[in-house]
């Protein structure tokens, strides 16, 4: 029998989502649309694998047999046609983390760091909490999406030691195309520029688009976790891939005297089960996410036909700019007050996107619809007043 997907509400969870509203809106009674997990029961099996480790009632120091590693191995190889080997594989407690470490045990002080915004913002907080030196090669958005200005990518590069690279893209939501990897990966190597390469959003590609892993391109240092797949990210097993056997000397190194070398049993056993017998699951995420997806952005367009929304090719996120209707200064008060929608705001990410949301839809149909209706009420009544 088919498993079915159960939407859970996690107020009073100690949800960041959901139970600290208050401290960073300023007010609980809101819509979480932000920060990007989901609001969906994780899959039967990983509920299964770590009731079962519960009920042993005894959580002593855990020896890491490598069937994680291999169900891990499995997936990327079935999933996505990427080859891994174990000894490639390093632990992280999170991909944030392993950013950082990257950054500081594969560059030096005051080494340019070069990322591709509007993105992820802790990329640029890795860079420069690192004592390296930012430098930015925004996308552009065209009529089609966002792609990469590579006439600007290659200057940039010049200056540089290092590209954080998001792949699928968050917040813009893009899958890049093979044809793009390539070129990125064949200009990095012309300029002796190492690759890392976030994909923990990976699992969701949508409407034919199919994401490739960078380390089948060229050989840089990938990121990712079962976390954005299966709703996991609270057990913070992360997995570097660095088939380099220089780089993943100097990535030993440095974390050595950080004595993490292994995480917690309760992440490797949920990562495993959700590796392993979670696929259907997933699948099944997948649809109800591109669901919400087309149902948002048609509700809207139908309303404000001048927004302008990002196609969803990966990702659960949806990037729209609301300029047309909204200046970057009202943007706060219209969402937080007259809508009363958390939200990610568009500055967060730089790379012009100030007038911009990020809007997170793993999360019910019933939701996504009360935010739409939210929107269209409090637009409706700015024009009113006009």
């Amino acid at each position: 029998m088919r498993e079915q997907v159960e939407f859970v509400d996690r107020r009073g969870s100690a949800s960041l989502k959901w139970d600290a509203l208050e401290e960073i809106y300023g007010q609980k009674d809101m819509l979480g649309m932000w920060v990007a997990d989901m609001d969906f029961r994780c899959p039967a099996c990983v509920q299964e694998a770590l009731g079962d480790y519960m009920a042993c009632g005894a959580y002593g120091y855990a020896t890491l047999s490598g069937r994680f590693q291999d169900a891990f191995i499995r997936w990327q190889r079935e999933r996505h046609g990427y080859e891994v080997e174990r000894e490639w594989l390093r632990y992280s407690p999170g991909v944030v983390p392993a950013i950082n470490w990257c950054v500081a045990s594969m560059t030096q002080p005051g080494d340019g760091v070069l990322v591709l915004p509007p993105v992820y913002f802790p990329f640029f907080q890795a860079v420069e909490d690192n004592g390296r030196r930012l430098v930015e090669s925004p996308l552009v958005w065209g009529e089609d999406g966002f792609r990469i200005d590579f006439a600007d990518l290659e200057q940039k590069l010049e200056q540089v030691k290092m590209l954080i690279f998001c792949s699928p893209h968050n917040p813009v939501g893009r899958v890049w195309r093979q044809e793009e990897l390539e070129r990125v990966a064949a200009l990095c190597e012309a300029h002796g520029v190492l690759i890392v390469c976030d994909e923990i959003h990976q699992d969701f590609v949508y409407a034919g688009a199919r994401h490739i892993p960078m380390g089948t391109v060229t050989r840089a240092v990938t990121l990712t976790a079962p976390s954005k797949s299966f709703n996991l990210a609270g057990l913070q097993n992360a997995v570097a891939i660095i088939p380099d056997g220089e780089l993943r000397e100097k990535w030993d190194r440095f974390t050595k005297p950080l004595h993490l070398a292994s995480g917690s049993s309760f992440g490797y056993l949920a990562g495993e089960a959700a590796y392993l017998r979670g696929g259907p699951w997933l699948d099944q995420v997948r649809e109800i996410i591109y669901g919400n997806y087309q149902y948002l952005r048609t509700s809207l367009l139908e309303r404000w036909p001048l927004l302008r929304i990002a196609p969803l090719e990966g990702t659960y996120l949806m990037w729209t700019d609301f300029s047309p209707y909204l200046a970057r200064e009202e943007m706060k008060d219209f969402f937080e007050k007259e809508c009363r929608l958390a939200l990610n705001y568009g500055g967060q990410f730089r790379g012009g996107g100030e007038s911009c949301v990020r809007w997170n839809l793993a999360t019910s149909r019933e939701l996504v619809q009360q935010a739409a209706e939210a929107v269209h009420r409090a637009m409706e009544a700015r024009q009113a007043g006009m």
